[in-house]
């Protein structure tokens, strides 16, 4: 019988009240505190979500003891800088984590935390949820039956519409003067998914700059990225992201495509529809495409990917599933924290082929491990 979460949320702005709604929608989860630096943010949220404010995360481990799970939603530069220190607090006490993405801002803390993970023995997760998705699904079905065959190439696109007309100079201080907050901020998403799909990234090879117009604002931000890569199981792959520096055309904000030698398959608007092209004898080699099988889900709700990434996670918890079989583990959020620093290596490089720096090793669950 699968028992209620107990959950404690740290860092209530928007993304962590975002994270109390989803889990008031969710019969395993109870969320029994909040806490904020900030008292009136944690006092607001506590009023908000019927549950006690503290202010910090030693008080709300000491004081509620039962709680199992402490999420972390704090943000800071680049969106992660906030991360490591609760994240290791917590994981002092023996909690699980789930920590929202990127996994920390800074590689060397994202390898601490995957490691403080292992020898506390607990789950470290982290929101990746752009792939717990029924397109995603539908799509991982392809693969794992055989129907796309051998991986070919992977391309990415995704990123923010937007165009010259709609650029504004950043006014906060964990984006301005920081030139890699979209590597770091946002590629977590696009990289999450290409090694969901297919595998591991052996080398990186980038191509990233700015427009004139950020130039002239004096915007320090490496926003336009180009990005080609290699997969351990042979694929090629390659990403676009972009900060809004354009208006988007085919594929929109976000859109993937994975082929195979059986057969291809594309994403469109990551939970909106999955299309699939069947390899088969006689198609002409140019201007006449097959018709696709495409599944439509009939929804544009990004939303709900957070629902989704945050039910999983609790069934992996509430199931005790090995932690090799974590879903969006910390060593998954530490894989795309890797290639997000070799992007930037590159980057300063130069366009230099990059090697991301290898993920700590497998040790398998003797419990698990048949």
């Amino acid at each position: 019988m699968n028992m209620a979460v107990k959950i404690g949320i740290v860092g209530m702005n928007g993304i962590g009240n975002n994270h109390a709604n989803c889990y008031k929608e969710d019969e395993l989860a109870d969320v029994v505190a909040v806490c904020d630096v900030i008292k009136e943010r944690a006092d607001a949220a506590a009023e908000k979500h019927g549950v006690k404010a503290y202010y910090t995360l030693k008080d709300m481990i000491e004081n509620e003891p039962d709680i199992q799970v402490v999420d972390v939603t704090t943000g800071g530069i680049d969106n992660g800088s906030w991360h490591f220190e609760p994240a290791m607090e917590a994981m002092s006490y023996g909690k699980h984590v789930l920590v929202e993405k990127p996994l920390c801002n800074d590689v060397r803390e994202g390898r601490q935390m995957v490691a403080f993970a292992e020898k506390q023995n607990v789950y470290l997760g982290c929101n990746l949820n752009h792939y717990f998705t029924p397109p995603a699904e539908k799509a991982k079905q392809y693969m794992d039956s055989g129907e796309v065959g051998e991986l070919v190439y992977c391309l990415a696109k995704m990123g923010f519409n937007g165009g010259e007309l709609n650029y504004a100079l950043a006014g906060s201080d964990k984006i301005k003067g920081h030139p890699y907050f979209h590597m770091r901020a946002f590629l977590t998403h696009p990289f999450s998914v290409m090694r969901h799909f297919c595998g591991d990234i052996t080398h990186i090879q980038t191509f990233s700059d700015r427009p004139g117009f950020r130039r002239s604002a004096g915007d320090v931000m490496v926003s336009i990225n180009s990005i080609h890569m290699k997969f351990a199981n042979g694929a090629v792959g390659y990403l676009l992201s972009q900060r809004g520096d354009a208006v988007y055309g085919l594929g929109g904000w976000w859109s993937l495509e994975v082929a195979g030698s059986k057969g291809t398959f594309t994403i469109e608007n990551c939970v909106e529809k999955v299309s699939f092209w069947k390899a088969s004898k006689g198609i002409p080699a140019i201007s006449v495409q097959p018709e696709p099988e495409v599944t439509d889900f009939g929804t544009n709700d990004f939303n709900r990917t957070f629902n989704n990434r945050l039910h999983a996670f609790l069934e992996d918890v509430n199931g005790k599933v090995s932690p090799d079989a974590l879903r969006a583990s910390g060593r998954d959020a530490l894989a795309v924290l890797e290639y997000v620093h070799a992007v930037q290596e590159s980057y300063e490089r130069g366009g230099e082929v990059v090697r991301p720096h290898p993920l700590p090793p497998l040790h398998g669950d003797p419990f698990y491990l048949k």
